[in-house]
């Protein structure tokens, strides 16, 4: 017999949800529903439509991607090459030929200038103040057989540049060699190491005179002969240091600050002589500059500094002085990375720049001391 108080079952279980599983509603259309089914159709029958109007836009995108946007891509690519190769061959042909002075031709980074622009075939005009180390330059450039262009024997000038007269006597031989000049690179330069307050005045002058006053001289001699023919390039070779100051190079820098200047204003003036003006900045350069660098007292200082041992080739140098010089250049900076970076830094955080300087004074000064 079964129990009066047996229980009824309760709901089902979900073997897999636990949870009780709840009666479920069942719907029926009402009177009012009997369109939905023919508006989902509809909506259905529209997207199917819209993706087919959209297909073809979508062809027709990719057909231009693969057909148009790649092919300008490589033609754009293909006018920048042209470009540069028109660059090169215009360089080429600007220095084929022409008459260049290089001032300070007998060694380090002057030397090297004379071999690029003589295998460029430019007809050259050497000066220096050791006619010995000039002719030897000389005989050595003539032995070479290198070059694949036609190439002149050059002409050598000696002369001082701190000396004002032999300035003048020296522009009247250089127009004397080829009746005129095309290119003038004021390379000659002396460096300087010492504090300011160690220094005398002597030595000031003396860095002036050769960095700056020498080449400003040289250049004004040869300046009216350039207008006449409403033709002509100045090319100065300054340094990283012209555009910013470190510690125990006041001389040089200011020498070379004041070289930027003047040739920074030379450029606008001479825009209506149509003559070009280049001002080219290097970082270090692996030579003998300081080796031959001047002291407080006017003494050779005769160390190579560490910085100058890991500079750049002069070779190399020599190569940008020349491509810069063939594509007419107004500024160039020949730096790593560091030094470029303090030129901006120098405008765009000046006091950061000043500490670093102010840090870098209190370590070469710890070092001598020790």
């Amino acid at each position: 017999m079964r129990s009066p108080h047996r229980k009824r079952p309760g709901p089902r279980m979900d073997p897999i949800h636990p949870a009780p599983c709840l009666p479920q509603a069942k719907w029926s259309p009402g009177p009012g529903d009997q369109g939905w089914p023919m508006m989902c159709q509809v909506l259905k029958e529209s997207q199917k439509c819209t993706r087919r109007k959209n297909l073809p836009k979508a062809r027709a995108m990719d057909f231009i991607t693969s057909t148009a946007i790649l092919p300008l891509l490589f033609g754009c690519l293909g006018v920048f090459g042209l470009f540069r190769l028109l660059q090169w061959v215009r360089g080429k042909a600007y220095l084929r030929n022409a008459v260049v002075v290089i001032t300070g031709a007998t060694s380090g980074l002057g030397k090297e200038c004379a071999k690029v622009f003589y295998a460029a075939g430019a007809k050259l005009v050497l000066c220096g103040r050791n006619s010995g180390a000039l002719e030897e330059l000389i005989r050595e450039l003539t032995a070479s057989h290198a070059t694949k262009v036609q190439t002149y024997k050059p002409y050598l000038v000696t002369f001082d540049l701190t000396d004002p007269g032999a300035i003048v006597a020296a522009a009247a031989e250089i127009l004397q060699c080829f009746g005129y000049v095309d290119i003038l690179v004021n390379n000659a330069g002396i460096s300087y190491r010492g504090t300011i307050m160690d220094t005398t005045v002597d030595v000031d002058k003396r860095v002036m005179e050769t960095n700056y006053f020498g080449p400003v001289a040289l250049t004004k001699a040869l300046l009216p002969s350039m207008i006449k023919r409403r033709q002509g390039h100045i090319v100065a070779i300054s340094s990283i240091q012209g555009k910013i100051s470190i510690p125990f190079r006041s001389a040089y820098a200011a020498s070379k600050h004041a070289t930027q200047a003047f040739f920074d204003c030379l450029r606008a003036e001479m825009e209506q002589y149509e003559i070009e003006v280049t001002v080219i900045s290097p970082g270090y350069i692996h030579t003998n500059l300081s080796v031959n660098a001047i002291t407080a007292d006017g003494s050779r200082y005769g160390v190579m500094d560490t910085t100058t041992a890991q500079g750049r080739s002069p070779v190399e140098v020599a190569h940008d002085v020349l491509a810069a010089v063939g594509k007419k250049k107004k500024d160039v900076i020949l730096a790593d990375l560091l030094p470029s970076l303090a030129i901006y830094l120098r405008t765009l955080a000046p006091g950061l720049f000043f500490s670093l300087m102010a840090s870098r004074a209190r370590k070469e000064r710890k070092s001598k001391n020790s």
